[in-house]
């Protein structure tokens, strides 16, 4: 038998004469009383493991019957440059999530007399199904499958950063989470794509507001984003990150892009996307862009309390030479595009947000915009331009990066062209973009001559 203390919060067990009653006592060397990890079960379960324990124990005897030396010891200041290493390697939304549902599965485990750590696969398993049924007041379910799917990864994080197996891998809750989704098998709910009509809705629409006090500077702003978020199906943390030292007017390409780390890059190696002009000066990314930054320039050059006087005129003489119209038929020499004749000052601080917070009074915040911001935004524009709430409903950040896929395959771009602007590894979610918002595209039916 083994005498276990504190086992419940990893404590040690020590090994005892009584181990022999497992074995014959002459296949054993005797020796003096060895700490063991709990690890080491109480009903081991073969003569093997027996054997394995008793020879961990004399190895643990000789180690310290020399002293207990394990050589050099790693220094306070080393030790703390790994850890914080270690602790880098986790982005820090990710960080803030396994930290938010650590705490909550140990207030869940402390008032049912569990062990968290290290916690039995049953525990948690019974953990995840009780969420699992847990409804709102108006009989909704309050978690999804993706929480709870969540909620596991998080608590196997915890455990091996302890060096201990993590539960979640275990058989009972891999089946306990699959019961759990097929249950409550409902389709997903996505983001409606934005197509090039719709954002060419949106724009016109905008482009009525950009000469009144103060929604014309918002209106700006937003022209800019959604230009950009479309032709560079950026996700709406890329856009909310951007600064204006990241983009830059190129004589050929049109807008070049860096992105200093994405959602697939974490290690900031970057990368650079190009925004091609446009023909029509309605979607045309680089006008959006230069619009915007002549205006962001006279706010943050402007004196203490001067930013509307020095916002206006570069407002009216924009608006002089904007479009309110036109499709793809215009081009440069109707004089409406502004990319390639303006000449773009030198930023005043090239640090400053791309896409800043502009408060109801026409001020331009110092702080960019969240990724809620741009949802909002995105809706906000869309209901003033037409949409039904059924529709507005469906609309969000993400409605830019996907209405890019979609109107990609519809114009006949393969999924490898698709994947250089999108930054996927893999075709997979293309083809979940294609199959709910381009069924027809590519699919043989339309040969059927019907």
């Amino acid at each position: 038998m083994l005498n276990c203390e504190n086992k419940r919060f990893g404590g040690r067990c020590t090994v005892t004469d009584t181990v022999h009653d497992v074995i014959p006592r002459a296949d054993v060397d005797s020796g003096p009383a060895v700490t063991l990890p709990c690890a080491v079960r109480q009903d081991l379960p073969s003569e093997r493991l027996v054997r394995l324990a008793e020879l961990t124990a004399a190895r643990l005897t000789e180690s310290a019957n020399d002293g207990g030396s394990a050589g050099p010891q790693v220094p306070e200041q080393a030790l703390a440059e790994v850890l914080a290493a270690v602790d880098a390697s986790t982005a820090m939304n990710t960080k803030k999530a396994y930290r938010s549902d650590w705490a909550r599965f140990t207030a869940w485990t402390t008032q049912r007399g569990f062990a968290p750590l290290p916690a039995p696969a049953l525990v948690v398993a019974h953990y995840v199904t009780e969420a699992a049924a847990a409804q709102t007041s108006v009989g909704k379910w309050r978690y999804t499958p993706a929480t709870l799917s969540r909620w596991v990864s998080s608590i196997n994080q915890f455990h091996t950063a302890a060096g201990l197996p993590p539960p979640g891998g275990s058989e009972v809750v891999r089946r306990a989470l699959s019961g759990v989704r097929r249950i409550r098998a409902i389709p997903p709910v996505r983001r409606s794509p934005l197509l090039l009509d719709d954002l060419r809705t949106l724009l016109l629409d905008l482009s009525t507001r950009v000469t009144e006090w103060p929604a014309g500077v918002a209106a700006r702003r937003d022209m800019a984003l959604l230009l950009m978020g479309f032709a560079g199906a950026h996700r709406r943390s890329e856009l909310v990150g951007l600064t204006v030292r990241d983009v830059t007017l190129h004589r050929t390409d049109g807008l070049h892009v860096r992105l200093r780390s994405t959602k697939t890059d974490q290690e900031a190696r970057g990368s650079v996307k190009a925004l091609p002009y446009g023909r029509d000066p309605v979607t045309c990314p680089p006008c959006a862009f230069v619009r915007w930054r002549e205006l962001l320039h006279a706010w943050d050059t402007a004196g203490p309390g001067a930013g509307r006087w020095a916002v206006m005129p570069v407002l009216r003489r924009q608006a002089a030479t904007d479009t309110t119209g036109g499709g793809g038929e215009q081009d440069e020499e109707v004089g409406q595009h502004c990319c390639r004749t303006t000449r773009l000052p030198e930023p005043a601080d090239p640090g400053r947000a791309l896409f800043p917070t502009v408060h109801k009074t026409g001020a331009i915040g110092a702080g960019g915009m969240t990724g809620h911001a741009v949802n909002e935004m995105i809706r906000r524009r869309a209901e003033q331009a037409g949409f039904t709430p059924a529709q507005t409903a469906l609309l969000g950040g993400h409605s830019l990066r996907s209405g890019f896929v979609t109107e990609a395959f519809r114009q006949g771009a393969d999924a490898h062209s698709i994947m250089r602007q999108t930054g996927h590894r893999s075709p997979v979610m293309l083809e979940v973009y294609a199959r709910e918002h381009a069924p027809l595209t590519g699919n043989a039916v339309t040969r059927l001559g019907l």
